[in-house]
């Protein structure tokens, strides 16, 4: 992600393109890189992104297809859910996908030719196939071997079938039959993928929302996924305040205004009647499992609570960090970021943003008008509105904020520093210069030996570029009235 949002990375015209038509990001954390790469296909196929190409032909990752023919079932490789039987996957990996069908094949001898043929084929004589076309084995034998086939995919079976072929590798290299051995070491690897059950789509027929939440300092942050017939379509992210009901009542008001799924899955009990108000709300049983021990829906839980540590919570480790680093002596619960640049040529304006627990609080931003600097002065600009900024709070008996951050060198910081000495006040103050994203304090002539890709470094910037990114906003919309004033 991060290779988006730095400029010399960028070369190619689509992704300038891109990156310049974003509004806003939004992210989902996956717990490995297979869920992240499966989660990107199907919300792709859902959302049809503008600028994808590589999946505009809307394929799917390949399933393991076994038919629901009665004798003899059929394993084969299919990228769409057309007909009856049993989807297994979907697969990001061919490698694996055919590596797994190939141990199936060769292990249990299931048919995978499209047509029956009237006498057996080159599978059965090299051992590969127990000709069911033929007669050679009995239904109920053929229907045995497909059973455990099936178990096996289902997850069932994978530890035991490892167990035996790592036998079969021991014996081979005890026989040094290298190849051989390596090729089982190969199948073996394929075969406990089985086991890494996918938790992002799931070969489901029904609708589900999860929903998970943390109690933090009297409020409360929820999360709630929905998965649309087991693909996961919508993140939704809420924040109120705790009282004992709190929950339920959040579960009352938003059904009350959503259609309910077909299962609700909670971390805990929610009150008794919940169940039959959904059910009412839905025309239809509504099932609420509460709270899943194992399997699929434990994972989604578990998906859905790290989830919300990353939204909600990230700011947190960011602040602790930049506490220690800066040698604070309270963590910057509240941070202010003073601007000074001018854009497309207004350079009567100053622009502020604030961070409170690590995020940013859009409704403390600020624009400040320069009033007794002529020209462009931006020591002079950032003494006034600095001086302005805590003056009003001073008067006000307002909330100081824990840490000050100046977009500039050492000139802009000592301004900063005298508005804040004229006050009678003692903020902690560091400014961050551009070019080397240098550091620097009040105390100390020279930058702070804070390298600019660590993370209290790139916290620092994300806060000084999130004031730069409001000063623009502005700037861009003052221009458009402009154009539109010209036009009328």
């Amino acid at each position: 992600m991060g290779s988006y949002f730095s400029p010399p990375t960028i070369t190619d015209p689509k992704t300038r393109a891109m990156v310049a038509a974003a509004v806003s990001l939004n992210f989902i954390v996956t717990r490995t890189e297979v869920e992240a790469l499966i989660l990107e296909n199907t919300l792709i196929k859902r959302l049809q992104p503008k600028y994808n190409i590589d999946l505009k032909d809307s394929k799917r990752y390949a399933y393991i297809h076994l038919t629901d023919d009665v004798y003899p079932p059929r394993i084969h490789v299919v990228r769409e859910k057309t007909d009856g039987g049993d989807y297994y996957g979907p697969f990001v990996s061919a490698k694996d996908r055919d590596q797994i069908l190939h141990v199936l094949k060769k292990t249990f001898h299931i048919r995978s030719c499209k047509k029956i043929p009237k006498r057996p084929c080159l599978r059965y004589h090299i051992g590969s196939c127990l000709a069911p076309c033929t007669g050679t084995v009995s239904p109920e034998v053929y229907a045995a071997q497909t059973a455990r086939v099936r178990e096996i995919l289902k997850g069932g079976h994978s530890a035991a079938l490892a167990e035996q072929m790592k036998a079969e590798m021991s014996t081979a290299s005890q026989a040094q039959d290298f190849e051989k051995a390596l090729e089982l070491r190969d199948q073996i690897a394929s075969v406990q993928k089985l086991s890494e059950r996918q938790a992002v789509e799931r070969a489901k027929e029904t609708d589900e929302d999860i929903i998970n939440y943390q109690i933090r300092k009297d409020t409360v942050y929820l999360m709630l996924f929905s998965v649309y017939k087991g693909v996961l379509g919508k993140k939704q992210e809420f924040v109120f305040s705790y009282r004992p009901s709190a929950v339920e009542e959040f579960l009352v008001q938003y059904y009350g205004e959503h259609e309910p799924p077909s299962e609700l899955i909670l971390p805990e009990v929610p009150d008794e009647a919940i169940p039959e108000y959904l059910s009412v709300q839905k025309g239809k049983k509504v099932r609420v499992t509460v709270p899943p021990q194992r399997g699929d829906k434990k994972d989604l839980l578990e998906i859905v609570s790290r989830n919300i540590e990353t939204t909600f919570f990230n700011g947190e480790e960011k602040v602790t960090a930049l506490q220690k680093r800066l040698r604070l002596p309270e963590p910057p619960q509240v941070i202010e970021c003073f601007d000074i640049s001018h854009y497309g040529g207004n350079r009567d304006g100053r622009f502020m943003v604030q961070y409170r627990y690590g995020m940013p609080d859009k409704r403390n931003y600020r624009r400040f008008r320069i009033r007794s600097v002529e020209g462009i002065d931006d020591v002079a600009a950032i003494r006034e509105v600095v001086h302005r900024r805590y003056a009003r709070i001073t008067k006000e008996n307002g909330e100081f904020p824990d840490l000050v951050i100046i977009d500039g060198g050492k000139g802009q910081l000592h301004a900063a520093g005298d508005a804040l000495a004229d006050l009678n006040l003692r903020i902690p103050l560091i400014s961050v210069a551009k070019r080397e994203e240098e550091i620097f304090i009040p105390q100390f002539p020279h930058p702070l030996p804070i390298k600019k890709n660590e993370k209290v470094s790139l916290f620092i910037q994300e806060i000084r570029d999130e004031a730069h990114r409001f000063a623009i906003t502005y700037n861009r919309t003052l221009m458009k009235k402009r154009i539109r004033h010209d036009e009328v």
